[in-house]
């Protein structure tokens, strides 16, 4: 498939979107599933638009895949604007920590023991979709930075954070294959470089330099008074590029560098302005409002904003704005070509594996390590337990091991088995997202009455 006819695919599914959304809004399925099916639809299965190897094209697919992750990473992390002690971000921790472990080793047993399959790939299946989704998740994460509801503010942070548990485990699985077997020096060379190193140094990384950045970027526009005129989604596309960049040329992970930049960029708009109300809840800035004077660029009232606050709010709405709009395109051209993929990779085996991380080791992973009653009540670890949607991180760990010249018959497994159980979740969780939300919702409210 030609570059151009990716471009057709995109504009031609997002002008549907657009003129259907009156309509798609009361369909009780997310657009995700709408566009998994749009993409079987013209797939080979159907109208055979589109006839794409995934082989062939995993360079390209690895590359959209990693730009769609990095934007919902950025967004995320911006958005997560409680302090690190706070009890919601020990969900957070659960989550990304023991809970992801737990469901990795399970998925690999399972794969090993019912499917047979060698424990270096049954690892990598486990690495590549045990790990909820920051893409496709949006729905069910943190709806705005004043959201600190722990289901949402714990899967939000378990995206941002899930990368630095299961990349590891992605190239344990890769090792494991490559050496045959288990070997103290390799494993140890792995322990220190590739999860002490690689995660912590990420963190670090990322987070300082959006502290630092965003700490700068809102003292010289109060300086200057230039709070409404200064291009915030360049800074958007410098920070996440440096942050991912500077990891990846000291050896640590690029996508928990990047969530951690957002990180940083939230915690210096907090430092700055020093209100409890985020600062483009107060600013509300008016789109095109670039080069207009601060009175006509806002739709709040100047004379009650501090000049941080002005500077602040602005910046970080048009990041979340231009952010958002970046990877909900890239989010409907991947899982339209997903369902373009299905057709010949669908594997019964997929469906399994599926049916058991969602309805089985993913809920007895949360309900043994998510936390106790006083962190989470036993409705929350029910959703948090089926909330684990899987989606593009999935499909960029699936190109980045294809990458890394997988034998032909463990690369068709890999493939045959991440798409199905990628699509399946689309589906199920695509039809339960809304329904559950809608329940959790009414039931927090009562209980807040």
């Amino acid at each position: 498939m030609s570059f151009i006819t990716a471009v057709a695919i995109l504009g031609a599914i997002l002008l549907l979107l657009a003129l259907a959304s009156a309509y798609l809004r009361w369909l009780p399925v997310t657009t995700s599933a709408v566009c998994l099916l749009l993409g079987l639809g013209i797939g080979p299965a159907g109208l055979a638009f589109v006839d794409l190897d995934i082989r062939q094209s995993s360079h390209w697919l690895e590359r959209l895949t990693e730009v769609a992750v990095l934007f919902s990473l950025f967004g995320t992390g911006i958005k997560l604007r409680l302090s690190f002690g706070r009890s919601a971000w020990r969900c957070a921790y659960l989550l990304a920590g023991p809970v992801m472990v737990v469901s990795i080793l399970g998925m690999a047993a399972l794969a090993h023991y019912a499917l047979g399959l060698d424990w270096g790939l049954a690892m990598l299946l486990g690495a590549m979709l045990a790990p909820t989704d920051p893409v496709l998740a949006n729905m069910v994460q943190v709806n705005s930075a004043q959201d600190f509801d722990r289901v949402r503010f714990g899967l939000s942070g378990e995206a941002g954070l899930n990368d630095g548990t299961a990349f590891p485990f992605v190239l344990f699985g890769l090792l494991l294959i490559e050496h045959g077997s288990l070997d103290s020096a390799w494993v140890t060379h792995w322990a220190i470089k590739d999860v002490l190193w690689a995660v912590s140094a990420g963190l670090l990384i990322g987070y300082g330099l959006g502290r630092l950045v965003g700490q700068v970027m809102i003292f010289l526009r109060v300086r200057h008074q230039d709070s409404t005129l200064s291009p915030n989604d360049f800074l958007a596309l410098a920070l996440i590029a440096l942050a991912y960049a500077l990891a990846d040329a000291v050896g640590a992970f690029g996508f928990l560098a990047v969530f951690a930049a957002g990180l940083g960029l939230r915690q210096a708009e907090v430092r700055s302005t020093g209100s409890e109300v985020p600062s483009e809840h107060l600013t509300q800035p008016v789109i095109g409002h670039h080069h207009l004077p601060p009175e006509r660029a806002i739709a709040a009232p100047l004379d009650e904003l501090e000049p941080p606050q002005l500077a602040a709010g602005v910046m970080m709405g048009d990041m979340m704005a231009f952010g958002s709009l970046v990877e909900r395109a890239m989010e409907v051209l991947l899982i339209t070509l997903l369902g373009a993929l299905l057709w010949g990779n669908w594997d019964w085996r997929g469906v399994s594996l599926g049916l058991a991380l969602f309805c089985i080791i993913r809920p007895l992973a949360v309900w043994a390590f998510g936390g106790g009653r006083a962190l989470l009540s036993r409705h929350q670890r029910v959703l948090l337990g089926w909330f684990g949607i899987r989606g593009i991180g999935s499909l960029y760990y699936l190109c980045f091991v294809l990458e890394h010249g997988l034998p032909e018959e463990m690369a068709q497994t890999c493939i045959s088995i991440t798409l199905t159980v990628v699509a399946l979740s689309i589906l199920l969780h695509g039809v339960s997202t809304q329904p559950l939300l809608e329940h959790y919702e009414r039931r927090s409210s009562r209980s807040a009455d």
